[in-house]
């Protein structure tokens, strides 16, 4: 009989800072182990943009693993949309 449960398998990711700050969502374990490094996509100001996060510190609540994560701007795309861009949208709407 197989005794593992759910949450000995996945891990809580918690974004602590940049755009995903606030954030949490369920990952699995890689052969036990959580991910020092994870990329999330999310959408900032209706453009799709790919975030690296770096592993900070982990803690186990009620016997579940959380896991919390700092931003890498550096690995990220840019939070703010090019101001060159926002330009030429607004001459399509003149």
């Amino acid at each position: 009989m197989n005794t593992e449960q759910p949450s000995d398998r996945e891990y809580i990711v918690e974004y602590i800072d940049g755009p995903l700050a606030g954030e949490s969502e369920r990952r699995y374990l890689v052969r036990g182990e959580y991910d020092d490094e994870v990329t999330a996509v999310a959408a900032v100001e209706g453009l799709e943009s790919q975030f690296a996060y770096t592993a900070a510190d982990t803690r186990e609540i009620n016997g579940q693993l959380h896991v919390r994560y700092r931003f890498d701007a550096p690995d990220s795309d840019p939070v703010e949309a090019d101001a060159e861009d926002n330009r030429a949208n607004d001459s399509d709407f003149r």
